[in-house]
């Protein structure tokens, strides 16, 4: 008949067009992340302010919620690309120019062009263990670190300071051992970060796991130590655990283990030999 369309030239052409579904961010996860940030940028703010004892708060802060954001990502099934760049970017921040800041105006500044250099040092390490994190993240073994993590090497900076101003002990114009002893101690927790040293992840621990009750005293022990003195037991903890991937890294080297973390190429079909 005429007058009438074509069901199979025109029926496309009737239907009302679709519209393209816009992309949107998972707000739980990057809440978090979001306050990780602020966490770092509060350290910052008062490290300039010579406020110590809150920019130490302000980075243990991100550390706990930096801890959080990944596993409420998982738990809720809401991780996404954007958030992987987001948590690195507020890392960067938190545990990269936060401690760098802070450990130059309490202890680095006296020292003129050599104590920025150093502290600069220890920020560039915290780039390049990040970007580093983010290119082998499937090529390293979960179980471990490649390199001190950058949360751990900003807990040693933090750590430090928080437990020399609960002592009262602060860098003066005339000191010449402390300025060098913290020097020393930022060198190493950046070098740290960029090495091949393995530090345990505690990423095969399982909630679900049974264990001993022994266990459990020593948990309850441990916390009662920090909530009896903090800053002492922190920053032990935390001095304890940037040497434990040395003496792992020995002990590797000493059996005939291999020593590196990173199993093969993405690449190459096979570089074992390349990677002892």
């Amino acid at each position: 008949m005429t007058g009438q369309t074509n069901p199979d030239q025109d029926g496309a052409a009737a239907q009302p067009p679709v519209r393209a579904r816009r992309k949107g961010v998972y707000i739980l996860p990057n809440l978090f992340t979001l306050a990780a940030l602020f966490g770092g940028f509060y350290a910052i703010i008062m490290s300039m302010h010579g406020l110590y004892d809150k920019a130490v708060t302000g980075i243990i802060c991100a550390m706990v919620l930096d801890a959080l954001d990944g596993r409420v990502a998982r738990l809720t099934h809401t991780q996404s690309a954007f958030g992987e760049q987001m948590d690195s970017l507020s890392d960067m921040v938190s545990f990269g120019v936060a401690p760098a800041v802070m450990i130059y105006t309490w202890g680095l500044s006296g020292m003129g062009r050599l104590g920025w250099l150093v502290a600069f040092m220890y920020c560039a390490c915290a780039a390049l263990r990040l970007a580093r994190f983010n290119v082998n993240t499937g090529v390293v073994d979960k179980r471990y670190f490649q390199g001190l993590p950058s949360p751990a090497a900003a807990a040693l900076i933090a750590g430090f300071v928080w437990i020399l101003q609960d002592y009262g002990i602060r860098v003066q114009r005339t000191d010449t051992v402390l300025p060098v002893v913290t020097m020393v101690l930022t060198l190493y927790a950046g070098l740290t970060m960029v090495t091949n040293v393995p530090f345990y992840s505690f990423k095969d621990l399982s909630a679900r796991r049974s264990v001993p009750v022994v266990v459990l005293v020593l948990v309850a022990f441990l916390l009662a130590l920090i909530i009896y003195e903090p800053p002492s037991v922190l920053f032990i903890f935390f001095m304890a655990y940037a040497v434990s991937g040395y003496v792992l890294f020995g002990y590797r080297l000493y059996r005939g283990e291999r020593v590196s973390l990173v199993s093969t190429s993405t690449n190459e079909p096979e570089e074992r030999d390349l990677h002892h």
